[in-house]
């Protein structure tokens, strides 16, 4: 990273320290990929998720207020304070199962007010806290799972202390046990959300916007309207009304952000946060490059002419969706592709994956003098760089003069992934190609981003399916690094705080953190959602991301009168399902029939 005003600096720490960001994002990411990676048997259906407004409901010693900002719907529910007021819903599920109950509320005391939690008359969840959040206006979220019968269910909020309930805005259900199994991406945001409000996340920077897009990818798939609030809520910190912001933009990092105005843009329709993103592609225009074309890590002194691989997935994927959102595709797609292959150019080797870094200059310490190159493989700065070329392939079109040239540096990457695996574990070592040493240690977010890059390569039919198998050995180590707390919050272990460029030393030296803030817990997006989940709709429309793909061993489409299957590709975007081919893929070998009904997954 480079020298940044203080706030920004404990923000950043390196690289490693996105925890949180970095394993909640890659979570969602492999959270779609799970069928690839494991077996077709291990899908589960997932039901929608059903917002339930608070003030709809019947409410027992409590009134409808609205007289606080932020809330959902047209108003919110403030708890008489008394022992025993209430909030009562009526939810309806199509099946019987584990279900994730997601409170909205804020409590702006300074002391927790905990309620039961009662289905169909039962506590299940008795004293579940209801932690202050600082002020009446910050809204954050509280989840618990219970197990719901098919058909009509009386879900009951009580307060249990004479303070009375929080003030409760809605409550979504979603499928969030399968029988047992965690939906580890709605953990691991719920946690965060928990942890941190929107005002207290943290400043403008590559690890909020890490984490925030992370959480889009389960917006997408959950459609909870609280997921969504969140991430507009910390934009908003920074984003004025006219779109401006106060960032130079210049260096890498600054600029991952920029996701998130696009995002916001798209599903707000607010012109501000265009005008903010726009700020990021004029920056662009002037941007230092090295002689042959590739954007320096940053303008500082001391990052000068250098290629970073981490730096790709700071600025390639902003690249790719500006211009699917903005315009600009021509140029998007090219400045993106040129990226990836002067970059590759440099830091890949005939291992298939790449060096930490490149100094064009040679003046750096860690610059080899004949090559430039920096000496050991970094696990993360080669994971960096795998996702940004799925980001780049799942949009260059076919006839891209460069595709064939981008596909043949991931090949190599995937190969490259699959021969320095930990057999044991199934995880990637943070000094990739020297795992038989042994203070060397298995890292937990690259492996979720090496899990992904091959999961996604092997459904695109972009490498041998054999990969599958490397995948799901990936996926099943990363994994054994996610667990719930007493606490009931998500926790990931071993994610490197993050690096500067150097030797194998001061890698293996780095801080080992659970639940690091400047990850925000790793990206544990920390949130692994690593289970395999399908959203389901009892009708033929459905809300699906174009391009996205149906994840499941066996599903059917009323329209097309025929079953899908592990793969099958949703041609239509957003609105009704249309041509969904029933073929075999990956571990399904045959076409048998199924109920009619249209089962897709949304990410």
């Amino acid at each position: 990273m480079i020298p940044q005003p203080a706030e920004e600096r404990r923000m950043v720490r390196r690289r490693g320290n996105r925890t949180w960001q970095i394993l909640l994002l890659v979570g969602a990411m492999v959270l779609t990929l799970a069928p690839a990676a494991t077996s077709a048997s291990a899908a589960e259906t997932q039901a929608a998720a059903s917002l339930y407004e608070a003030e709809d409901a019947t409410i027992f010693e409590g009134q409808v207020n609205s007289d606080h900002p932020g809330f959902t719907g047209t108003g919110f529910v403030n708890y008489d304070n008394v022992v025993g007021s209430y909030v009562e819903s009526a939810v309806s599920v199509p099946a019987a199962g584990s279900y994730t109950l997601t409170f909205r509320y804020a409590n702006g005391t300074t002391t927790n007010r905990p309620m039961d939690i009662a289905v169909n008359g039962g506590v299940t969840a008795p004293n579940l806290a209801f932690n202050p959040t600082g002020t009446w206006d910050n809204w954050t979220n509280q989840t618990t799972t219970v197990d719901l019968v098919a058909g009509t269910n009386t879900i009951r909020a009580t307060a249990t202390t004479s303070n009375g309930g929080p003030n409760l805005d809605s409550m979504t259900v979603a499928s969030g046990g399968g029988g047992g199994g965690t939906d580890w991406s709605t953990a691991v945001v719920n946690s965060t959300m928990t942890r941190y409000t929107p005002g207290t996340l943290g400043g403008w920077g590559y690890t909020r916007g890490l984490y925030l897009y992370g959480q889009y990818l389960v917006y997408q798939r959950t459609h909870n309207p609280a997921y969504l609030q969140y991430i507009k809520d910390w934009a908003d910190r920074f984003v004025s009304s006219d779109g401006s912001i106060s960032q130079s933009f210049n260096n890498l990092d600054s600029m991952e952000s920029g996701n998130i105005l696009l995002i916001l843009y798209r599903e707000t329709g607010q012109s501000k946060y265009r005008t903010a993103a726009q700020k990021i592609r004029d920056r662009l225009k002037t941007y230092p490059r090295t002689t042959d074309g590739g954007f320096w890590h940053s303008t500082s002194t001391d990052r000068q002419h250098q290629l970073w691989g981490d730096g790709t997935f700071m600025v390639v994927p902003f690249l790719i969706r500006y211009g699917q959102i903005v315009g600009e595709t021509s140029y998007t797609q090219d400045e993106a592709a040129k990226q990836l292959i002067v970059y590759g150019s440099h830091l890949q080797t005939s291992l298939g994956i790449l060096k930490h870094a490149y100094d064009e200059a040679r003046v750096q310490s860690w610059a080899d003098p004949v090559t430039g190159l920096s000496p050991e493989y970094w696990c993360r700065a080669v994971g960096w760089y795998g996702m940004a070329e799925i980001e780049t392939l799942e949009a260059l079109p076919a006839t891209h003069p460069q595709r064939a040239k981008l596909m043949t540096i991931l090949q190599n990457l995937v190969a490259g992934y699959a021969r320095f695996q930990d057999p044991a574990t199934g995880r990637w070592f943070q000094v990739v190609d020297k795992g038989s040493r042994s203070d060397n240690w298995t890292e937990t977010s690259c492996s979720a981003m090496y899990t992904f890059v091959i999961s996604r390569a092997v459904q695109r039919g972009w490498v041998d399916a054999g990969y599958a198998t490397v995948a799901s050995k990936g996926y099943q180590g990363v994994l054994a690094k996610v667990s719930i707390g007493s606490n009931g919050l998500t926790n990931i272990t071993d994610i490197c705080i993050g690096t500067n460029v150097g030797d194998y030393s001061y890698y293996i030296d780095r801080t080992r953190a659970t639940n690091d803030f400047h990850g925000l817990g790793a990206r544990g997006y920390g949130t692994w959602p690593m289970r395999s989940t399908i959203a389901s709709r009892s009708s033929a429309t459905v809300r699906v991301p174009r391009n996205a793909y149906v994840f499941a061993s066996k599903m059917s489409d009323s329209l097309s009168g025929g079953p899908v299957y592990l793969g099958s590709r949703i041609e239509s975007g957003y609105g009704r399902v249309i041509s969904i081919p029933c073929r075999p893929a990956l571990s399904v070998t045959s076409c048998t029939s199924a109920t009619p009904g249209t089962f897709a997954s949304a990410w």
